[in-house]
């Protein structure tokens, strides 16, 4: 039995110092976890359990932290009621353990997500394909279209008319519905075009009948026959 005692190895795993366990404790600390969280930009999946006055109430490590309405969409909130007991994801913006301050916000995530959707939904976009739309706003330069996908897009004013147009402003109006068509796609943006969508016009040939030689000799001769010349 001896013997096996001496063959094991001995431990050599050190003891904790106080440093160490006074560290566990810091990580434990709840104030200094969600500041951790906000400079490393952690999402949070969190539910709301409260409406104040401006905003709503979610709980972060026992923490009671406040989302502004501002920060709950990227859309003004009619009725924040609309949020109690909704499950939704924040980041921490700001911690003040002296005041006893959290604040959360979910507007920065919403807005990545939204930005990934838009680029996913460009990089599906084709050139030459053809959408509906409506004139969103007019600029000298051209007219911007809320395409039916939600995207919108620029139709430079050399693209509203195989006519010469001066200003968008001659021809369009905000909220024209409007066919258009894809004709680039480039560092997330679309370029539209409505002149490639109309007929072109094939100029017209008007016919006109030469009458014969000899049908003009006789005409001419019709002319004159009852002509009398004074002797």
């Amino acid at each position: 039995m001896s013997e096996e005692l001496e063959q094991q190895e001995p431990n050599t795993q050190e003891p904790e110092t106080m440093a160490d366990v006074e560290d566990h404790l810091d990580d434990a600390d709840p104030w200094n976890l969600v500041k951790k969280y906000m400079e490393e930009g952690t999402v949070l999946p969190v539910k709301v359990e409260g409406i104040v006055n401006g905003g709503a109430i979610a709980m972060v490590e026992g923490i009671r932290g406040f989302i502004p309405a501002s920060k709950l969409s990227l859309s003004y909130i009619e009725d924040l009621e609309t949020y109690l007991l909704k499950d939704i994801e924040v980041q921490v913006i700001d911690v003040d353990e002296a005041n006893n301050r959290l604040v959360l916000s979910a507007r920065e995530l919403l807005k990545q997500k939204e930005k990934e959707k838009r680029e996913e939904q460009i990089a599906n976009i084709k050139v030459g394909s053809v959408f509906h739309g409506k004139v969103e706003s007019l600029q000298n330069y051209g007219a911007f279209i809320r395409l039916d996908n939600g995207l919108s897009g620029l139709v430079h004013v050399s693209q509203i008319s195989q006519k010469r147009v001066k200003l968008p402003k001659d021809v369009l109006s905000v909220g024209d519905e409007v066919d258009v068509k894809v004709i680039g796609v480039k560092d997330g943006k679309i370029s539209l075009s409505m002149k490639a969508l109309e007929e072109k016009k094939e100029p017209q040939n008007e016919k006109v009948s030469i009458p014969k030689s000899e049908n003009i000799g006789t005409n001419l001769g019709d002319l004159v026959k009852d002509i009398k010349l004074d002797k």
